[in-house]
């Protein structure tokens, strides 16, 4: 097989993944599946099997409990029965036993007090097989330079293993609903000083940050008061799961800045979040990237 006929054969598969993502409520059959391939319902599944490594049933069954997973964590006004009918489970006892089967927990008990390593040992196949696989077609002509004004921010600061980045989130989640600062009413911001992939765990440092213009007041939670200084900026939409960011982050960095003539400004690359995964799909999840520049 020539390397045209094995892109445009991947490339049929890659197209049955955006459609489980798009499509998580929807009946995924093999007969669906195989059809957005147009490949034989006969063979699809050992072909995905042999191309990805992990069986169709197991993607999608892990792609639906990694978003419950999200919406237990993260969305503590949800109840567990609608979270469990919402990814396709008709009884929550089908759901607990699934989710506990996956990730060692009960729904209750991850809801709780989520136990993050088990949990990304579960999901690392599904995330190294977006990583690559589920390459995006962002190009050099879609970033923008704007210029941003001064950004009033209050900050909760992660500092370590980037694998409890969601006990932080939780954290933060609660402050803000204290103080009445959900993401509807004030935008977020991730300032992303670190690599996770270039520094070592307890190295690792991440802003968690809602625009805010008040004080903020002493707290139990650590969260304090910082800018995110204005200036120009070369900005590039991540649209799809956090799996594929540092895709995005690439483009940027390897691809946009050599071309551009452009000197970066002394503050971390940053992220806005404008769509969230807990909220939508993770196909429709929506991410500004911000990169700060030298002003002209």
């Amino acid at each position: 097989m020539n390397a045209t006929k094995a892109e445009r054969y991947r490339a049929r598969f890659c197209k049955v993944l955006e459609y489980i993502d798009a499509n998580l409520d929807n009946d995924l059959t093999v007969k669906t599946l195989s059809s957005v391939a147009a490949f034989s319902k006969y063979h699809f599944h050992r072909q995905f099997a042999e191309l990805f490594g992990i069986g169709v049933y197991k993607y999608v069954q892990l792609c639906r409990l990694k978003r419950a997973s999200y919406q237990l964590a993260f969305r503590s006004n949800s109840p567990i029965i609608d979270i469990a009918l919402a990814n396709g489970y008709e009884e929550p006892e089908s759901f607990s036993r699934a989710f506990k089967k996956s990730i060692g927990q009960s729904p209750s008990g991850f809801r709780k007090q989520p136990q993050w390593n088990p949990w990304y040992a579960t999901y690392q196949p599904l995330r190294e097989l977006r990583i690559n696989h589920m390459k995006s077609a962002k190009q050099t002509e879609q970033v923008k330079i704007v210029n941003v004004t001064d950004t009033n921010v209050a900050v909760l600061e992660h500092r370590g293993d980037p694998r409890l980045v969601g006990n932080a989130v939780r954290s933060f989640i609660e402050w803000r609903k204290q103080n009445q600062l959900s993401s509807r009413v004030s935008a977020t911001f991730n300032i992303l000083h670190d690599n996770p992939t270039d520094v070592a765990p307890e190295d690792y440092r991440f802003d968690l940050c809602a625009a805010t213009d008040r004080d903020v007041l002493d707290n139990p939670f650590g969260v304090v008061r910082k800018t995110i200084p204005g200036g120009r900026c070369a900005v590039l939409r991540h649209i799809g799961s956090d799996d594929t960011l540092g895709e995005t982050v690439s483009v940027l960095y390897s691809e946009w800045l050599p071309q551009s003539g452009e000197e970066l400004r002394d503050f971390p690359m940053y992220v806005q979040r404008v769509k969230f995964f807990s909220d939508t799909s993770e196909h429709d999840a929506i991410t500004d990237v911000f990169l700060p520049l030298m002003p002209q």
